[in-house]
């Protein structure tokens, strides 16, 4: 019974890690294909401090140009970015409980242990923007746990990974 119980409680705990979850949006009268060059909003407030921005600037920059895309300073596509942050209380706890009784008197005892803490999650919006008509025509948004204290080279790899989910599935097929 013992090992049944563990193995649900591990269970629940990868579950509640979940990685980073992606949801896009686009106009689909929109012929993808005809984009061949993009660049960032020049006056981006992202809500990163500048030292992420730059690392979330790059990785994109790659993945973009992985893609076919090519920086330009007459863009066809301009990529705007806004990221917030929250804290997230863990929802996951065990129940412990113990019962007695005879005869219809009774005693029980029940209480609830918060399995692991609270959780920092960061949101990245990607919008893309048409420069010729200045409207939006794709927007991906991530959600994803961030370790805030971490060194350099981990958040380099964060902001790669992530960029990669998030254009994973652009540009979107017709």
């Amino acid at each position: 019974m013992m090992k049944y119980f563990l193995v649900l409680v591990v269970s629940f705990f990868i579950i509640s890690c979940g990685s980073t979850q992606v949801n896009y949006d686009y106009d689909e009268q929109i012929n993808f294909a005809e984009y061949k060059t993009y660049n960032f909003l020049p006056d981006m407030q992202t809500g990163l401090s500048q030292l992420d921005a730059n690392r979330l600037v790059d990785a994109i920059d790659i993945v973009m140009q992985q893609k076919g895309f090519v920086k330009s300073e007459t863009p066809d596509l301009l990529i705007n970015i806004i990221s917030d942050q929250y804290r997230e209380n863990s929802q996951n706890s065990v129940g412990v409980g113990v019962g007695g009784g005879s005869y219809g008197g009774g005693l029980s005892i029940g209480a609830g242990i918060p399995l692991g803490g609270s959780k920092d999650h960061q949101t990245i919006t990607i919008d893309l923007v048409d420069s010729k008509k200045d409207m939006l025509v794709w927007q991906a948004v991530s959600d994803s746990n961030i370790a805030l204290n971490t060194n350099p080279q981990d958040r380099v790899s964060y902001y790669t990974k992530v960029s990669q989910k998030i254009f994973k599935n652009f540009p979107p097929e017709k």
